[in-house]
């Protein structure tokens, strides 16, 4: 379970990372300390002796990674704790490194142990060999039943999801990350056409280089050689020069968006992308300069003496022609993946989302406390605070808060409601989403109220019970009455609440959309009126939302200052803006969006080359036939139709079928995309449009020249 603590060393104290964890915790994972000894069970138990690991990061920056940290004695939330040992830095579970790790047996808060209480703990386990997750998920589904017998209040009608490690830590991104591969893969082909085309005409202009070396005994095989020899060499520098701008690239991107990957921070250029890019760079320079070095070895001289001066072969033109509409069928389908990337941030960005994230910034505050400390000194300690912050300039509202923060973290609760029949067991129960608020909270978010009152300073620990429910709850629960005045039995806290207002209901896990499994329901409860039992799970630290009117970073060393004056202890960590946290939620989204948009370009870019430099070649081999149609009359605007026309229908028949091609691939995206079709007719018509545009602009230039020629000079040439 995760849980942070003030930590604190001789007379310094700083806020640590922290996770509760069973004594074989790390030999699930098949860690053992760098230094110390692990966890025992006499440890993992009430009553055990308060004892520390050290995560190895921590270790390192706190106590220079020294050895003799083991046995010496720091605080945590004011309880001495041995240090029994450190990790070894880099172990991390889910990605995330931990900075102290304690027994979680140890905890005996109250809400702990009540079986009808929702406390965020997770379970990992390590199977034995040759067991499948099927055959894990059953034996866990025995437990269930079992559990279900023994604590039919709670626990009946739950079940246990088994699911791999690596699929919860990269589960939700796979789909992004082939849809990129994908996008790399048509790049690279491409751009594989183009060199190509470009070893085709290269090899053409040599044709009779190589039939004097053949007339004169050179092999064929000798000529192919030196063919893939060199387009081999080209594909090397080519490879080395891209694994320079991917390092240099990659570093970028995850410093822009470092949290749209899992475990970003182990995303490097190791020794299998070496391999894997020195394998590809080699094997596209052996295939795509295959078919050149196979057409210039079969030229002979007698052939190449009796087309000089009339060009090359229509077969060789063909598969020219070939390569570029396959290039513009290839950019077509990625401009139309960009494109509706695009359209698809643009929907997420008009979402509505049920509250306002723009000045809004949320942080956490220590509450120094121990296990002594009661219900009324953690509610002191928020006045206390509240009081701190009121007067800093630049403030517009402020709110404690536990529970639910939309884009981060819920908490439901059972509940039922006053007048129908009470369902036999907790889970029989619908669930709400729980908002712990203070009065400021509707305006520090933002939210919209549509009837009746917000939680008020008056609704405290010795007034009436009340809370404010969301529009969907509403919806729910009281479709054709008014659910002013209506009670809740909300059994998690063991209270009855009367329903006050009715507030805007508010994204709570995307910006897309709720997960088909979420809680929608929806409830703002007064923190003051939290229940003591749950109180001490206040009692360490809060969560604080303020709207600020200028910028939040203007504000926060006021509020660290104010917090500081009336409680040195007291530390703010945590800090992050809600418009951070909502462009979180579709980070996956804006690096797809981001690369395809780059993909897309580069695409484009290579098609355009492409085109320029097929017609630019066909020009120069029919500068004899464009002289003689000068001489017969053609005028300027015919020179022109027959260029740019050479270069469109290329682009039309790549047009074609890269639509064709797009309308099926893009199928594929459907589940990443919201608010447009993956067959959405403005994003094909609008990137078809800029590929025709592209194709005449490449063509421009070939067409200027073909309008310089000469019909004398033509005639006379060779």
């Amino acid at each position: 379970r995760g849980q942070d603590y003030d930590l604190a060393v001789s007379d310094r104290t700083q806020r640590v990372s922290g996770s509760m964890v069973s004594a074989d915790y790390f030999r699930t994972f098949g860690q053992t300390p760098a230094v110390g000894r692990d966890f025992t069970p006499s440890d993992d138990r009430p009553g055990g002796a308060p004892v520390v690991i050290l995560g190895g990061g921590f270790w390192e920056r706190a106590f220079g990674g020294s050895p003799s940290v083991v046995g010496t004695t720091v605080q945590l939330n004011g309880v001495p704790y041995v240090v029994i040992g450190a990790m070894p830095a880099g172990f991390a579970f889910r990605g995330a490194q931990q900075d102290v790790y304690v027994p979680i047996g140890q905890w005996t808060d109250r809400s702990f142990l009540d079986r009808g209480v929702q406390v965020s703990t997770h379970a990992v386990g390590r199977l034995e060999p040759g067991v499948t997750v099927a055959q894990a998920g059953a034996d866990m589904d025995a437990i269930a039943a079992s559990l279900a017998k023994a604590y039919p209040e709670a626990d009946k009608q739950l079940g246990i999801a088994v699911v791999p490690l690596k699929q919860d830590i990269v589960g939700s991104v796979r789909p992004y990350l082939l849809v990129l591969f994908g996008a790399v893969g048509f790049l690279l082909l491409i751009a594989c056409a183009n060199v190509a085309n470009l070893l085709l005409a290269r090899a053409t202009g040599r044709s009779r280089e190589f039939a004097i070396r053949g007339a004169l005994g050179a092999a064929r095989s000798r000529l192919v050689r030196q063919l893939l020899t060199e387009s081999t060499v080209l594909a090397a520098v080519g490879g080395a020069l891209g694994l320079v701008l991917a390092y240099w690239g990659t570093r970028e991107v995850l410093a822009v968006l470092p949290a749209a990957l899992p475990r970003a921070a182990d995303v490097h250029l190791d020794g299998r992308v070496l391999a894997f890019t020195i394998a590809v760079s080699l094997g596209t320079g052996v295939v795509f300069g295959l078919v050149p070095a196979l057409t210039a070895s079969r030229a002979s001289l007698h052939d190449v003496l009796k087309q000089s001066g009339r060009g090359v072969s229509a077969a060789r033109h063909r598969l020219q022609r070939s390569l570029v509409a396959a290039e513009i069928a290839l950019a077509l389908m990625l401009l139309v993946g960009a494109g509706l990337m695009v359209r698809t941030m643009q929907a997420l960005w008009h979402v509505d989302l049920g509250f306002r994230p723009d000045h809004v910034v949320e942080f956490v505050v220590s509450l120094p406390s121990t296990p002594q400390t009661t219900p009324a000194q953690t509610r002191a300690r928020v006045r206390a605070f509240d009081a701190a912050i009121r007067n800093v300039p630049g403030i517009e509202a402020w709110s404690v808060t536990l529970g639910s923060v939309p884009m981060m973290h819920d908490t439901s609760l059972p509940f039922w409601i006053e007048g129908t029949p009470r369902p036999p067991d907790l889970n029989d129960m619908p669930q709400t989403s729980c908002f712990l608020v203070e009065a400021g909270y509707r305006r520090a978010m933002g939210l919209r109220l549509l009837r009746g009152r917000f939680v008020t300073d008056q609704d405290d620990e010795h007034a009436p019970i009340v809370v404010d429910i969301d529009q969907d709850f509403a919806r729910q629960y009281f479709p054709h009455e008014n659910p002013i005045g209506q009670r809740l039995n909300v059994t998690g806290f063991d209270v009855q609440a009367t329903i006050v207002g009715v507030v805007a209901h508010v994204r709570q896990y995307r910006v897309d959309a709720d997960p088909a499994s979420a809680v929608e329901a929806q409830i703002y409860y007064p923190f003051m009126q939290l229940p003591e039992k749950l109180m001490p799970l206040a009692a360490s630290a809060v969560e604080v939302v303020l709207r600020t009117r200028g910028e939040p970073g203007s504000v926060l060393a006021d509020v660290r200052a104010a917090v500081h004056r009336f409680e040195p202890q007291d530390v703010i960590y945590g800090v992050q803006t809600m418009d951070a946290l909502v462009a979180h939620s579709y980070s996956a989204r804006t690096l797809t969006m981001l690369l395809l948009s780059v993909f897309a370009a580069l695409a484009l870019l290579l098609a355009c080359v492409g085109i320029y430099g097929v017609v630019a070649y066909l020009v120069r081999q029919r500068v004899r036939e464009i002289g003689v149609r000068v001489a017969l009359g053609a005028g300027s605007g015919d020179i022109l139709r027959l260029v740019i026309g050479e270069g469109l229908r290329m682009a039309a028949i790549g047009t074609v079928l890269g639509a064709v091609g797009a309308l099926a691939l893009t199928r594929a995206m459907d589940a990443e995309l919201f608010g447009v079709s993956p067959h959405d007719p403005a994003t094909f018509v609008a990137v078809a449009c800029v590929l025709v545009v592209v194709a005449v602009l490449a063509c421009y230039l070939p067409a200027r020249e073909a309008l310089r020629v000469d019909p004398i000079a033509a005639l006379n040439r060779e």
